[in-house]
């Protein structure tokens, strides 16, 4: 588990930035749970779990400057 500053990767960051909202509205038509708050819990806890552990310990670079 990481402990304080992530490190920012431009890739991620652009990937996330590029991704259109048509995408997103095909997605949310075909599979009905997709966007919905919460159904990171009900699909896979595990991994819910831990992405809340990391966001909680962990901080961003961009954070900082704010």
């Amino acid at each position: 588990m990481k402990f304080g500053m992530r490190k920012p990767s431009l890739k991620k960051n652009f990937k996330a930035r590029t991704t259109g909202r048509a995408k997103r509205t095909v997605k949310k038509s075909f599979i009905p749970g997709y966007g919905k708050k919460g159904m990171g819990w009900f699909k896979n806890p595990k991994k819910a779990a831990y992405n809340k552990v990391y966001k909680k310990t962990s901080f961003s670079l961009f954070k900082l400057f704010k």
